[in-house]
């Protein structure tokens, strides 16, 4: 009998999941808040990072400098004047005086510059032509003087020439380079983007990878292959041209990869699908030849590609024709993977999340002639993959991984190191020196749950009404026999839920069919609650009536559950870029069958309902106990449910009993 697939996880009990994480095993039943407009008003536009002024051009670096040189050499070249400024009036003044020894005028510019007998120069401006009074003064006082026309700088003369000539050459030879330039980045856009990373310093090996050593082992042989090639040919044995690394996200995919590059010691090249892709057509199969031109002139390489099906969708699918810039690319990728021997020593390794989109010549044997599975990790994989997180941080002595990696099932990789990142996060913000199990747990909670949401406050009604739902969730998840192992439920409001309840699956492989019931009976537990205590129904129950629809629909549709029914399975439609017709009919049966899916899947779900409501109606004592202890405390754990629900069998007193009117 082949395993069953998971059924589908019940995300908290918020009505949706913004954070969009959605992780297998962890069972969350919560009472979901009614929506409130939020003002949108005009959010900020995301603002991308300011970009500073780049180098200048080399023709304005020519334009400084040319400025430079006319400040070092200007005065030189041009004729100026020192010594005293005097007004006229006193020029004549000293000249009546004796005191002026010769004079000099420039008939350009009317300047009069002179010596005067202490031997000190001097200059002022007078009339364009001295009067003849003032030319009898000086000849009176034997003033030598004289007029002179300044012939004009040869430097002078040729900048008004040389100038607009200067800058012409300077804009032509400045779209020169800029069009070598273009022509430059056109030639080599049909060369591969791929990454070479450097083999004689390997970053990463496989004790960097905590755990999977059945993906390990598969994967040795290649390293041994790319190691020792020559034990290969001697018995004739053929090692795998391509590998296929499949798995869901965040579980290492990339970093394997990246091992088995610094285990055998060889160049690796890496690039991801979109890197093929450009607005020119034949792009994508130029760059895929030179990638593999690349690998040979390495001799012994790993290519690996990074999310393959971008590139490798089946051919001839959707309403796209066989002619469009990404099936050549793949037809390329395809020629080039059967165009080169075994013994050249290239590997190809892929990854990717859409098997089940890739084209069928891709998978064939010769080309990606092996998969294998990277799984979410088992509890000792999450353990290992805990250690080697958290061994470059400051760990408190009440720190539990062992603890942690069972409370953390169906989380991948990349969610645990957040989670030992998260933690961290929390121990800075309560100012300790090292991280506690306070923070995991706060981080746990933060991850799975949402963030906690201090500003809401609940009234007395709708923080009385939260208690009972969840204790309907907790009793029912504390009673039931096939019920999964009840961990904590809480009253404080998280991400968009009021409250939570949250229990801790045990990883199993199949599911059976009394899981299921109780299950959905679980989910019908808060709605029920409420219907007992206050006598109506209010809009809490909506996720929990979500996620029980959905496990009975597959239960009637997918595994064969129902009696009615018979062992009879209907999938969802296939879409269109999957290769499917546009015009196929979406159902796969008669308006009958559909009537009977209907009928049982209403069967199911008003079955459990009542079942939940006869266990409550049984527990009602036990129901008060439980509500008025998350009251009282707001957050208790499974224990102290279960104390609580042996409490109201036995008909003890009870500690504390949620009050029936409006004071708490």
């Amino acid at each position: 009998m082949s395993p069953l697939p998971p059924p589908p996880p019940p995300p908290p009990a918020n009505g949706s999941n913004p954070s969009g994480h959605k992780h297998p095993g962890k069972s969350t039943w919560g009472r979901l808040g009614a929506k409130k407009s939020a003002d949108k008003g005009n959010l900020p536009k995301d603002g991308q990072k300011p970009q500073g002024r780049g180098p200048l051009p080399r023709w304005a670096v020519w334009i400084i400098a040319a400025f430079a040189v006319l400040l070092l050499i200007g005065p030189r070249l041009w004729p100026t004047t020192t010594g005293d400024k005097l007004t006229y009036t006193e020029f004549l003044t000293l000249v009546r005086e004796g005191k002026v020894e010769k004079v000099s005028i420039n008939n350009a510019t009317n300047q009069i510059s002179g010596e005067l007998t202490s031997g000190r120069n001097f200059s002022t401006t007078g009339a364009p032509l001295l009067s003849d009074a003032d030319e009898e003064l000086l000849k009176a006082r034997g003033v030598d003087y004289n007029y002179r026309t300044p012939q004009p700088n040869w430097f002078t003369s040729l900048v008004p020439v040389l100038l607009p000539f200067l800058l012409i050459v300077g804009f032509f030879v400045w779209m020169q380079r800029r069009a070598m330039g273009q022509a430059g980045n056109i030639m080599s856009i049909g060369r591969s983007r791929a990454k070479n990373y450097d083999a004689s310093k390997p970053s990463t090996t496989f004790a960097d990878v905590a755990g999977y050593d059945g993906v390990k082992m598969e994967i040795k042989e290649v390293v041994d292959f790319l190691r020792m090639p020559e034990q290969f040919k001697e018995i004739g044995a053929r090692v795998p041209k391509g590998i296929l690394l499949v798995g869901p996200p965040g579980t290492g995919k990339t970093l394997f990869a990246r091992a088995v590059a610094g285990e055998a010691g060889v160049g690796f090249l890496s690039v991801t699908g979109s890197d093929f892709m450009e607005m020119f057509v034949g792009v994508g199969a130029s760059r895929v030849r030179d990638l593999f031109q690349q690998a040979r002139k390495m001799g012994r390489a790993i290519i690996f590609i990074d999310e393959i099906d971008s590139i490798g969708r089946k051919r001839g699918a959707g309403l796209g024709g066989g002619h469009d810039e990404r099936e050549q690319t793949l037809n390329q990728m395809l020629a080039e993977m059967d165009g080169f021997e075994t013994s050249e020593g290239i590997v190809i390794m892929a990854a990717t999340n859409r098997p089940d989109i890739l084209d069928p010549a891709l998978l064939r044997p010769g080309r990606f002639d092996r998969q294998i599975i990277v799984p979410l990790p088992e509890f000792e994989e999450r353990l290992a993959i805990l250690k080697v997180h958290s061994r470059d941080k400051r760990m408190g002595t009440d720190v539990d991984l062992d603890t942690m990696a069972r409370a953390t099932p169906g989380m991948s990789g990349a969610d645990l190191a957040n989670l030992v990142n998260e933690s961290a996060l929390f121990a800075v913000r309560r100012g300790s020196k090292q991280i506690e199990r306070i923070d995991f747990e706060n981080a746990r909670d933060r991850v799975v749950l949402g963030a906690s949401r201090e500003s809401l406050v609940l009234s007395v009604e709708e923080k009385r009404a939260t208690a009972y739902h969840e204790a309907g969730h907790a009793i029912l998840a504390t009673v039931l026999t096939h019920s999964d192992p009840l961990h904590k439920v809480t009253i404080l409001p998280r991400g968009m839920a009021l409250g939570v309840t949250w229990t801790l699956p045990e990883e199993r492989h199949t599911y059976s069919k009394d899981y299921f019931e109780d299950v959905i009976c679980k989910a019908m537990g808060g709605r029920v609650a409420e219907m007992i205590v206050f006598g109506h129904l209010n809009s809490g129950a909506a996720n929990d009536l979500e996620q029980a629809t959905s496990i009975a629909r597959r239960m009637v549709r997918e595994w064969g559950m129902s009696q009615a029914v018979g062992p009879m399975a209907w999938t969802t439609q296939q879409q269109v870029f999957l290769g499917e017709d546009l015009m196929t009919n979406g159902r796969e049966y008669s308006d009958d069958t559909a009537k009977l899916i209907d009928g049982e899947i209403a069967r199911i779900l008003r079955e459990q309902e009542n079942r939940a409501r006869d266990v409550l109606e049984k527990h009602r004592r036990g129901l008060d106990l439980v509500a008025g202890k998350l009251l009282e405390e707001e957050t208790i754990d499974g224990q102290a449910v279960g104390r609580l629900v042996q409490q109201g069998l036995s008909g003890a007193p009870a500690g504390t009993v949620a009050p029936t009117d409006t004071h708490l």
